[in-house]
């Protein structure tokens, strides 16, 4: 009976191996690649203590140390050793990521992962492992997007650095990261996907600016407003742009793909073309969109972080009066961390 049972585990366990031995590696060359990130990120005091640290770098650093500080003092979001390493990409991309989403609807392909669950995106430390994905993912009939991300969250499975390539964003946009960031390590609802994204921006947002006005109201302050308000612009346009490809896309019935094909393409162009006449003080961000491939899964990205503002500023203003402490105290209560 003994060797029966055994057996049979031994059988469950091949079976389950080759069932998810593709999870399973991905796993591990993840892990790997997190792992040599934490390993050889330095603590912020070591590059402070360093006399041959630019000027520039400590000056950013300090202002990170003070954005931490802030966040969990003041706005109390979860304290934990993140942020208080860095990791020198010495300019490089160290992580891609692969998103889907249906040609003719914004539904997303999402993938499984343990405990976290369903994820719209997936990522990578090696990008030829990226490119393969998205490969996949065209083949598998969806609209395919594959970016360079600047900063995640483990989530508390481990330290956070601090990533060298952030120190480049302006004193406004790097105090958005870190809260934002810091946002998913105290709350995090699984297979919500689009709710802690929004959330963490919508808090993001107001938390940098917050700050900003709090300890940095005659510097980086009126330029980060600049910032927000440009952002605003574009991402609006943006989102009018899916709520018309939505309208479209619904209208669809009994209309051959080749039609829809052209007739999807012809309002991205549109949508594309029309963003020339946005009153955008900082043209820049109308970079953003030069050699990138605009189909369903760049429009779903802005859907899985700002659709859901408005909602979230209805509920800040009417229920919370404007205390950004109190509002992030209340999800923390109704959504425990994992």
């Amino acid at each position: 009976m003994i060797r029966q049972l055994l057996g049979f585990f031994v059988v469950i366990i091949f079976v389950s191996l080759f069932h998810f031995k593709e999870l399973i590696y991905y796993g591990l060359v993840q892990g790997k690649g997190q792992l040599s990130i934490v390993w050889n990120a330095k603590p912020v005091a070591d590059f402070l203590q360093d006399p041959d640290t630019p000027d520039s770098i400590r000056q950013k650093l300090l202002f990170i140390e003070e954005v931490r500080r802030f966040a969990v003092e003041e706005l109390t979001l979860n304290d934990t050793d993140n942020y208080t390493t860095m990791y020198d990409q010495k300019g490089k991309p160290i992580l891609w990521v692969v998103t889907g989403c249906k040609p003719f609807a914004f539904e997303p392909k999402v993938w499984d992962f343990p405990v976290v669950g369903q994820m719209p995106y997936k990522g990578f430390f090696k990008e030829e492992m990226a490119f393969d994905e998205m490969a996949r993912v065209k083949e598998q009939g969806y609209d395919a997007g594959l970016r360079t991300v600047g900063g995640w969250s483990t989530l508390g499975w481990f330290k956070d650095p601090i990533l060298s390539n952030m120190l480049g964003r302006s004193y406004g946009d790097l105090a958005n990261l870190i809260v934002h960031e810091l946002v998913h390590a105290t709350v995090f609802v699984k297979d919500s996907v689009n709710f802690n994204e929004n959330l963490a921006s919508f808090i993001g947002d107001r938390g940098a600016e917050t700050f900003l006005e709090r300890y940095y109201p005659d510097s980086h302050l009126a330029d980060y407003k600049n910032e927000l308000r440009n952002e605003k612009i574009f991402i609006g346009h943006v989102l009018y742009g899916a709520d018309q490809l939505d309208s479209l896309y619904r209208s669809f019935d009994n209309v051959r793909d080749t039609v829809r094909v052209k007739l999807k393409r012809k309002l991205i162009d549109r949508i594309v073309i029309s963003m020339d006449t946005l009153s955008l003080s900082d043209k820049s961000f109308l970079s953003r969109i030069k050699g990138r491939e605009l189909n369903n899964a760049y429009f779903m990205s802005f859907l899985r972080y700002r659709s859901k503002q408005m909602s979230l500023d209805s509920l800040y203003t009417d229920r919370f009066d404007e205390d950004l402490s109190i509002f992030i105290q209340h999800f923390k209560e109704k959504h425990p961390f994992l």
